[in-house]
């Protein structure tokens, strides 16, 4: 498989978190991903990007929170989230980049 550009418009960024580590323990990688993407979407696109095979992908949307910036209100974009569970013997390292 190669990578297309599609691919790279799907995945925005991984996501570095304590909760995201945890995760990675268990054979997952959590991704910050495209809010219109799919989940066959997304799994096509990292084992194209990283060249692994993925066992499961589950997303998850979390809504901007409102929050106040120099006493103006302001809101934080809404983030879609993909949990990828990969099969067993495959790993992505995600503190080196793409």
């Amino acid at each position: 498989m190669s990578a297309k550009a599609e691919h790279y418009d799907v995945i925005v960024k991984p996501i570095i978190t304590e909760k995201a580590t945890m995760a990675s323990e268990n054979g997952a990688v959590v991704f910050e991903v495209a809010k219109t993407a799919s989940k066959p979407q997304i799994k096509e696109a990292v084992e194209a990007l990283f060249g692994v095979k993925v066992k499961a992908v589950n997303t998850t949307i979390t809504k901007g929170k409102t929050k106040r910036f120099r006493g103006m209100l302001g809101k934080r974009s809404d983030v879609k989230k993909a949990y990828v569970t990969l099969e067993d013997g495959n790993a992505i390292d995600v503190s080196t980049g793409l």
